[in-house]
């Protein structure tokens, strides 16, 4: 008798687990569709703005993602071609490198600059700029280390544009907490303008999918609790 009283409390305890598992699921959801939603609106007036100068130095403390993410911008500056990065990636043109090259600026502070694009077949024939120029492209965030594949700075291995370690791999001091994807330039390669403005939105359907399964969850409780009528005839 306890053992089926246990049981029986393990059961429902179980199922009232679940149902609000679920439910919070779908809730959570909600509150990520309408962060999502945000963020594109955000990102799609953002990248028609006319560009601004990049932020230098003294500014470099308030930049956050919510208001400088995919912004327009513009600096000049020299490439310090010796310390370009290859970062690994895969793009509409196959699978090839990022072209990362660190962009000496007036007040003598490094901007990372992704150049474009690079087929691993034309890696090795980039040709250098040693003029002062001027990029245009959106400002992006640093990105964080892989978890399965991690950047391997002491084999200049790089699958992710992670600044802090590609500076410190570089040797590189006085440098900006974000890059610039640049342009699409009037050289084939590398190739520039290639920023992915397009986010995944499936949080519709993650949070009817937890509604449903919490729904499924409290539909078999109550069959449960429903009194079985037996007829006998």
């Amino acid at each position: 008798m306890k053992y089926t009283s246990l049981s029986s409390f393990i059961f429902w305890t179980l199922l009232i687990f679940f149902f609000f598992l679920f439910s919070t699921l779908g809730i959570w959801q909600i509150y990520r569709l309408q962060w999502k939603n945000t963020l594109i609106a955000r990102v799609n007036e953002r990248i028609h703005l006319a560009p601004r100068p990049a932020p230098l130095l003294a500014e470099w403390f308030k930049i956050k993602a919510p208001n400088y993410d995919y912004l327009p911008v513009s600096i000049k500056g020299h490439f310090l071609n010796d310390k370009n990065i290859f970062v690994h990636a895969l793009t509409i043109y196959g699978s090839g490198y990022w072209l990362l090259s660190p962009l000496e600026t007036s007040e003598h502070s490094i901007i990372f600059i992704n150049r474009g694009f690079v087929p691993m077949e034309k890696k090795k024939k980039i040709q250098n700029t040693f003029q002062e120029v001027r990029i245009h492209g959106l400002l992006r965030m640093e990105e964080k280390n892989g978890y399965l594949i991690r950047n391997n700075p002491d084999k200049d291995l790089w699958y992710t544009r992670e600044l802090s370690a590609m500076a410190k791999a570089k040797k590189l001091s006085t440098v900006a907490p974000y890059f610039i994807d640049a342009d699409k330039a009037m050289e084939s390669f590398p190739i520039g303008g290639l920023t992915v403005i397009q986010f995944p939105n499936n949080h519709l359907v993650y949070a009817l999918t937890g509604f449903t399964l919490a729904g499924g969850v409290l539909v078999g409780a109550l069959f449960l609790l429903l009194p079985k009528k037996i007829s006998k005839k």
